[in-house]
This record gives structure tokens, C-alpha cells and sequence, in this order.
């Protein structure tokens, strides 16, 4: 297994050589170690002339093996793609990376896993909602994975630990260091009850371009992806992207409509590219997770309050109301025909009713009221 490891390690460092045609090699010559044994001819037909002389010429196994002490005296983990234990899910991305660094104890491929990400500044109704969603999943056994940032990550990973859920953070450099360096108890307790994990090595640091790569990983680990408080641009929003793309399940927080860290949550949950997420409930029901077991004597509360008098609503909203109540499931269309109701109006009040827990969006830009 070292020289296995050896050579795993200098595939991922050949100049030229990404996942593409890193995986293409594996799938020719079934593991690492051939690749480097085998002749310039051959791998000239496998992989091209310039990565073949890459591949030859490659001389760095004097810097790998001191990787490979390094990981190996610190009880890092090295999960190649080729071997059960790395993460199943990633096996359907053309840019999987073909080898990831692990420490930790939690299971990278648990048959529930949910991404959370958000503002590195939430508000405290972002900090409580997802400290509440985390209670709420607390005997779920679901992984719960994100990036160990400050805010939203860092109240994720640390809400998780206190209820029992395992969690893993997903780091934009190697295990040989923490960023930022305020979250090290953190991941400390983390390696304990779930994991760091990453596809960078020994010595890379936290350079800005390696996050957006450290963000897919995030979206491709997972089952559904949660946004918890997001301005209309930044990297949540590219991890949404990422997770769409992936046809990953997404779910957004929504808040205040004049709130810039709720703009991107309330946009996405208009645009029908998330579920407007109400509680842990319902997000086990969109997930067909209803084997979940709670605890006795716990209670599932949700996320928002019970919808408030009807008096206090708007007209356009009130009309929203009445076509529902005659109509049940209506599209978007149907809403605008039957309220004889612009589309923008129309929006507006239909978010400002699943804000006050009066309706629920289904896919496909349907509406119900809430049961």
C-alpha cells in the first residue's frame, strides 16, 4: 500500500495530467502504480504525446515521499478514486478529484448528507435557524458537511457537534494547516465526531483561487444543498450553481425582502431553483428521509411561525388566498390569470405568503396552501 499510495500521489502532481485524463489513465491501466511503469509508446496512445513525456519525465518522488511520511505520522487518510472508501457521490463528476486527504472517523459515503453553506456575517435569525435546524436533525443521522468558514459553516459544524451529528469540514488547503486559524478547536472536535477533508497537499495554503474548487466539492459531497443567509452574489451562490449542476436538491432560508443577506436566498426560492425551507420536517419529507426516528419525547418546530391573521394581509395577497382555497395545487399562470395580477405584484405576494407560512412552492413553479 505505500508505493500504491506513492505513486497515487504522483499522478495527482504531474504537470498536465487534471481528474479528465488522470481518470482515463486509471480506467486503462486499472490503478496508479502501471501508469508510471509503463513505456512512452503506450502511454503516448493512451494520453497524448505531451502527457506521456509528463508522465516520463516526471522525477519528484524524493518531495512524495516525505508527503507520504508526513500523512502517515499524522494518521491522514488517503482515499484514491479507485477505492471503496472514497466518497461514491463524486463519481459522477467528470472533474472528481482522483485523490482526497482525510481525517476523521465519519462515514464520506452515509446514505444521508446534506451541505450547508451561507454568509460568513449571518444575522441572529440565521444563527438560530441553523442552530435549530441542526436540533431538529439531531437523531436524523445525517452528515452534515461544509467548509469551515467563519459564520454560517463554523455555527453548522459547531450546532452539529452539540447534538450528536457527525460533521465534516471540506478545507480549500492541505491538513497540514487550519484556515482561519480561529476555527482550529473547532476542527479539532470535529476530527473526533466527523472530519476534515480536501483534495489539496501537504503544504497548500489557503490561496483565494482554491475555494471555488473547495465550493463544488461541497456541492458534489452531498444529497441537497441548504443556503442559510447569502447576499445575491458570492460563494454561496457558486456553490448553488455547482450543486444545480450536479442536479443536487436545493433548499434557501428566506428573510426580510429589503435584507441584502437574505436577497440571494429570496431569489433563489423565487426562480424555483430551491425550496423555500420551512424546518427539518419538511426537508426530510422532500428528501423521501421519513425512515428518520426521533427521539422520544422531542418536538420538530419549525423554522418560521404559524401564518399570522388574515386581516393583516394585502389585497393582492388575500386574492392568492381565495384561488388556492377553490382551486388547491396552481401554477404561476393560473395565479395571474384568475388575480388578474402582473407577474412582479404577483411574485412579491406569493413570497411574502411563504414568508408568513401561509403557502407552500412545489416544483415547477406550483403553489398549495400549507397544510
Amino acid at each position: 500500500m505505500e508505493n500504491d499510495l506513492l505513486y497515487q500521489l504522483a499522478l495527482s502532481k504531474v504537470p498536465g495530467i487534471g481528474p479528465a485524463h488522470a481518470r482515463k489513465l486509471i480506467r486503462h491501466f486499472g490503478e496508479a502504480r502501471p501508469i508510471f511503469q509503463a513505456g512512452r509508446p503506450l502511454l503516448k496512445k493512451v494520453c497524448g504525446e505531451n502527457r506521456a513525456d509528463a508522465i516520463v519525465q516526471f522525477n519528484e518522488f524524493q518531495e512524495i515521499e516525505k508527503e507520504q511520511s508526513f500523512l502517515e505520522k499524522y494518521a491522514m487518510r488517503s482515499l484514491f478514486i479507485t477505492e471503496k472508501d472514497y466518497p461514491q457521490r463524486l463519481l459522477n463528476c467528470d472533474q472528481a478529484p482522483i485523490l482526497l486527504f482525510y481525517k476523521g472517523n465519519a462515514d464520506l459515503n452515509n446514505t444521508k448528507i446534506i451541505s450547508v453553506v451561507g454568509t460568513r456575517s449571518p444575522t441572529e435569525y440565521g444563527k438560530q435557524a441553523a442552530a435549530m435546524l441542526m436540533k431538529e436533525l439531531a437523531s436524523s443521522g445525517i452528515l452534515i458537511i461544509s467548509g469551515l468558514a467563519y459564520g454560517v459553516d463554523a455555527i453548522a459544524h459547531q450546532s452539529a457537534l452539540d447534538y450528536g451529528l457527525p460533521t465534516v469540514g471540506v478545507l480549500g488547503h492541505g491538513l497540514d494547516q487550519i484556515y482561519p486559524q480561529q476555527n482550529a478547536p473547532l476542527a479539532r472536535q470535529m476530527v473526533q465526531q466527523g472530519g476534515l477533508l480536501t483534495q489539496f497537499n501537504i503544504g497548500c495554503g489557503p490561496e483565494s483561487y482554491n475555494f471555488p474548487t473547495r465550493n463544488k466539492l461541497v456541492a458534489a459531497m452531498s444529497d441537497a444543498l441548504i443556503v442559510i443567509e447569502t447576499a445575491s452574489r458570492g460563494g454561496s451562490m457558486l456553490t448553488v450553481d455547482n450543486a444545480l449542476a450536479f442536479n443536487k436538491k436545493v433548499f434557501a432560508l428566506p428573510g426580510r425582502l429589503n435584507d441584502p443577506k437574505s436577497a440571494g436566498c429570496n431569489a433563489l426560492i423565487a426562480s424555483g431553483k430551491a425550496c423555500l425551507l420551512t424546518g427539518a420536517q419538511q426537508l426530510l419529507n422532500d428528501m423521501k428521509w421519513n425512515d428518520t426516528v426521533k427521539k422520544p419525547g422531542t418536538q420538530q418546530t419549525a423554522l418560521f411561525p404559524t401564518p399570522s391573521d388574515e386581516s393583516r394581509l394585502s389585497e393582492e395577497e388575500k386574492k392568492v388566498l381565495q384561488l388556492l382555497r377553490k382551486k388547491g395545487i396552481l401554477t404561476l399562470d393560473e395565479l395571474a390569470a384568475g388575480s388578474n395580477q402582473r407577474s412582479g405584484p404577483l411574485s412579491m405576494a406569493l413570497l411574502n405568503l411563504e414568508l408568513q407560512g401561509w403557502i407552500d412552492a412545489r416544483p415547477g413553479k406550483r403553489y398549495q396552501l400549507r397544510a
